[in-house]
């Protein structure tokens, strides 16, 4: 279906869209709500995600004092498995703290899932406790319960749903527990029934691998970003899923037919020659979310830095001055930085320990306000959120689960010209936006030659590890390319020149 094609809801509705934008090397994804970008989800195909994925693990050390074991699942480094995040056996009471050498040696295999990204020097973080997302469900084989989404608000739809995946485990002679996810609300018995059915199919043939196979290998992989937007995120609330690549538009459309019909006719193949993410100003969007400063509406700035224990946020006012007292100018600049905050976590992938140094407030119930602001602005994230009160040096501490890099750390790196005191680029990033400029220059413009002007180290990534990515570009758009290097050119900094 053509884009065209979207049906427009009322003035008064929240407008939810996605958008996927397939290029070479990397795949991204944007979720909007009322045309505002909320979230960025971005897939590169040297560096994929690895949350979710299930290895058979071999244990390298055993560190007792720490109640932990580093574990090899075939990445860069070593993950790391604490005693908290192993499955408590039947033997071991709730009177009793397991102990980690009492359950795991040296060379011993382990069936691991990630939880958590590897981020900076740090390792991947496992799990014993497995789970296997579908449509409607999470299964989780080792884990008895049976639970519902706290997003699922309606107690008949609750209580519907829980008797529902109880009854039809108990047809199907399933163990383990089931999560209804958000996207199962309203869903059919039959729709749950053949989820717990493909569920159930997956996780035996990951026992069966797990006996047979080499240790270090990857058993169960999660689905394509594409594919995964949709299982994840396409609820009524969803207008449209547009991508702009034919053959993952074809998959989406597979998809949708086999476990969502009723949404078939909402993802659509964007064929526009304007580039997607542009057409929805995504990538100036992106650029700011790159930036430290973040602009408010009422002239007041937020300033805010990332560093490896924490992330700062400074609240400012900026050019805004009022119009009544001092107090009211800032009371209104701590409500407005209260919602902008709490978009720019969620859109900057922020996590762990956030401190938000509010402007000075003498009165208490502004500071009530200003709380309450924060807290409700943050319960639309579906990452867990917990807020504290403002204390006396007028602090708020935040703790945002960290389950994956944040944009800057994937798309950036530190800058050796300053010390490691900001950031810039990394080589593949700038790559791949270039890749990007030569597909909407031969889309745009009757061009055949091309002169592309770079720093050296971008060149010589052009020549080399995105050597064949490079080529692939230069075929699908039928340009004739010649490569100069310019060694006053910054790491970030290209022109292509059309001869």
């Amino acid at each position: 279906m053509s884009v065209s094609a979207i049906n427009v809801p009322g003035a008064d509705e929240p407008r939810v869209e996605i958008l996927v934008n397939v290029s070479t090397g990397e795949t991204r994804a944007a979720q909007l709500e009322n045309g505002v970008l909320q979230e960025i989800h971005v897939q590169r195909d040297a560096t994929g995600s690895v949350v979710g994925n299930i290895y058979l693990g071999e244990v390298q050390r055993v560190l007792a004092g720490m109640q932990a074991a580093f574990i090899e699942i075939g990445l860069e480094r070593a993950a790391f498995l604490q005693i908290s995040d192993m499955v408590r056996r039947a033997a071991e009471t709730e009177d009793v703290a397991p102990r980690i050498q009492n359950r795991l040696n040296q060379g011993d295999r382990v069936l691991v899932q990630v939880s958590k990204e590897p981020m900076g020097t740090k390792g991947a973080r496992l799990t014993t406790d497995l789970a296997i997302p579908s449509r409607f469900l999470v299964y989780m084989p080792y884990t008895p319960r049976i639970g519902v989404s706290a997003r699922i608000e309606n107690d008949d739809e609750r209580n519907r749903l829980s008797a529902a995946v109880s009854s039809i485990r108990e047809e199907l002679g399933l163990t383990g527990g089931f999560i209804v996810r958000t996207v199962g609300d309203g869903a059919p018995h039959h729709a749950l029934a053949a989820d717990m059915r493909f569920l159930a199919t997956v996780w035996q043939d990951i026992q069966e691998q797990g006996r047979t196979v080499a240790p270090r290998t990857l058993l169960y992989g999660d689905l394509p970003l594409p594919i995964r937007m949709l299982r994840d995120l396409l609820t009524p609330d969803v207008a449209a899923v547009t991508i702009d690549d034919e053959a993952a538009w074809r998959e989406m459309q597979v998809f949708t037919r086999r476990f969502a019909p009723e949404f078939t006719d909402r993802a659509l193949h964007y064929t526009k020659d304007v580039p997607l993410f542009s057409q929805y100003g995504i990538e100036e969007a992106i650029e700011r979310a790159l930036q430290p400063k973040v602009p408010l509406k009422s002239g007041g700035l937020l300033v805010i830095e990332q560093t490896e224990a924490m992330v700062t946020v400074d609240v400012n006012t900026g050019g805004y001055v009022g119009t009544r007292s001092l107090e009211q100018t800032v009371l209104r600049t701590n409500i407005e930085a209260a919602s902008t905050v709490a978009r720019q976590l969620r859109l900057r992938n922020l996590g762990g320990i956030i401190v938000i140094d509010f402007i000075d407030m003498v009165d208490a119930a502004h500071k009530s306000q200003v709380i309450t602001a924060l807290t409700h602005a943050l319960d639309a994230d579906p990452a867990k959120t917990t807020v504290g009160e403002i204390s006396p040096l007028g602090l708020v501490e935040v703790t945002r689960k960290r389950t994956r890099d944040s944009l800057q750390h994937l798309m950036c790196t530190d800058c050796e010209a300053c010390g490691g005191r900001g950031f810039i680029k990394t080589g593949d990033t700038v790559c791949f936006s270039m890749f990007r400029e030569m597909s909407r220059l031969a889309r745009t413009r009757e061009v055949r030659e091309l002169l592309i002007l770079a720093a050296p180290d971008i060149i010589g990534l052009l020549l080399d590890e995105q050597s064949g990515a490079f080529a692939a570009v230069c075929t699908e758009t039928g340009l004739s390319v010649r490569l100069q290097a310019e060694s006053l050119y910054t790491p970030e900094q290209f022109d292509l020149v059309v001869m």
